[in-house]
């Protein structure tokens, strides 16, 4: 189907991304194709004032391919706005600076992705996405999507957590540690590996749980089917620990005693438009630097 309007959305203190925004707007206009930003990126942009706008929010329920600038924090916050607006539309990340793990078009590439993007010729790469939900009493007080990771962790304090672990059903441990990571193959790259964990190629079907500084020489990452379902229950004790649920480092749910926090694969995907020019190897080793140091 064809492209009939683009979102277009730049992290809101990118000051130089004016004359990019600018450029992609004219560019598409010339195609044909409708450029839509929201308000903030207009702002940042400079737009007339009969320029269409949409709030972040919203955005991605008139388009049908959503254009970040930023960075992979950038990306996977608009990833979480589409999959709460229940459209199936792909997200092209461009990096402002280094290279992204997620964000990986670069200002000298973004004519050539968009070109691929219209005429239907882009590699769309799907990955996997997490639910989590955080039960409290038997109902669900909160319950929404990750792209990379959902970590139980401490707030303000550094104190050792004492957790169950439930995988399937299956009883699996007791873990005393700074906090515990799921993670999906996305996200193996992000906190996971800062944590020590593997990193799990995206196309692997697959997910992680990684401890945050274990109390035990003997606990290690696991990674275990992607359809599982893993069962997190914090032993807190007293109302002055500061314990929350994260989900993907943009938002955090407070958890009291006797909540438990449930993880598994989502049904919903995220669809990425993956530059031409590098393979997930180069990516890797570009980020990682890895046979340099």
């Amino acid at each position: 189907m064809p492209l009939k309007r683009v979102g277009v959305v730049a992290r809101k203190d990118l000051k130089g991304a004016a004359s990019v925004l600018a450029d992609i707007a004219g560019w598409l206009q010339a195609q044909g194709i409708q450029a839509l930003f929201d308000t903030d990126t207009a702002v940042l942009a400079g737009v007339p004032k009969d320029f269409p706008i949409a709030t972040r929010d919203d955005l991605p329920k008139h388009v049908d391919l959503m254009v970040v600038l930023g960075g992979d924090g950038s990306l996977l916050g608009m990833a979480n706005r589409i999959a709460r607006a229940g459209v199936d539309i792909a997200i092209l990340g461009i990096n402002f600076g280094s290279l992204g793990f997620l964000t990986e078009v670069t200002l000298e590439e973004i004519q050539p992705a968009l070109e691929s993007a219209i005429d239907g010729t882009a590699a769309i790469e799907e990955r996997m996405t997490l639910r989590g939900r955080v039960l409290r009493d038997g109902t669900a007080v909160d319950d929404r999507l990750a792209v990379n990771d959902i970590v139980v962790n401490r707030g303000s304090l550094s104190r050792i957590i004492d957790m169950a672990i439930t995988i399937d059903g299956h009883p699996v441990t007791h873990v005393r540690a700074d906090g515990l990571i799921v993670t999906t193959p996305t996200g193996s790259t992000a906190y996971n590996l800062a944590a020590g964990g593997p990193i799990v190629h995206p196309a692997v079907d697959a997910l992680v749980v990684t401890p945050i500084a274990p109390h035990t020489l003997t606990y290690r990452p696991i990674v275990i089917p992607g359809s599982s379902e893993v069962r997190i229950k914090p032993l807190i004790e007293g109302s002055s620990d500061e314990l929350y649920a994260t989900f993907d480092g943009q938002h955090g749910v407070p958890l009291i005693s006797g909540d438990e926090v449930i993880v598994k694969q989502a049904t919903q995907r995220l669809k990425l438009v993956r530059a031409s020019s590098r393979s997930y190897f180069d990516v890797l080793r570009q980020k990682l630097k890895w046979g340099q140091r």
